[in-house]
C-alpha cells in the first residue's frame, strides 16, 4: 500500500484500481453469458452467425481452408462443384449441421436443390432453425 504524499497517510488508490479492474471484469462475464444465454434461452441465431458457423462446419467436415469456406456465398456451387462434397461427404454434413446447429434433418428434407449452392443450404439451415 503507497502513503499518500501530502498526509502521510494510506492511500487506497491500489485498492481502488484493484476493485474497479476486478468490477470490469465481472461485467464482461455478464455480458459473455448474457449473449451465451441468448442462444440457450432459444432465441434465433442471427444469419450472420449462422452463415459463420455453416462455414465452420464445412470447413471441418469437408477438410478445407477456412479462408476457402469464409470466400463461399449465396451463388457458390457445392455438390458437383467442390471436389471434396461427395456423397459420402454429404451425410456428414448433414450430421455435423444437426449436432452443431442443434436441428433435426429428415431424409426428406434433403434434396439436390438445397446442395446445389452455399446460398441454398444457409436457406435450409435458416428454415430448420424457424421450426424450432
Amino acid at each position: 500500500m503507497s502513503t499518500h504524499p501530502a498526509t502521510d497517510t494510506p492511500s487506497n488508490d491500489e485498492d481502488i484500481g484493484s476493485q474497479n479492474a476486478a468490477n470490469q471484469d465481472a461485467g464482461n462475464q455478464i455480458s459473455d453469458n448474457q449473449s451465451a444465454g441468448n442462444q440457450d434461452a432459444g432465441l434465433p441465431m442471427s444469419r450472420m452467425a449462422l452463415d459463420t458457423e455453416l462455414k465452420s462446419i464445412i470447413s471441418d467436415v469437408l477438410g478445407i481452408d477456412e479462408e476457402q469456406a469464409d470466400e463461399l456465398n449465396d451463388d457458390s456451387g457445392l455438390f458437383g462443384h467442390l471436389p471434396e462434397l461427395d456423397s459420402m461427404a454429404v451425410a456428414g454434413l448433414l450430421t455435423e449441421m444437426e449436432d452443431r446447429l442443434e436441428i433435426v434433418i429428415e431424409d426428406d428434407d434433403v434434396d439436390g436443390e438445397m446442395l446445389e449452392t452455399y446460398g441454398g443450404l444457409l436457406a435450409f439451415a435458416e428454415a430448420k432453425l424457424a421450426e424450432g
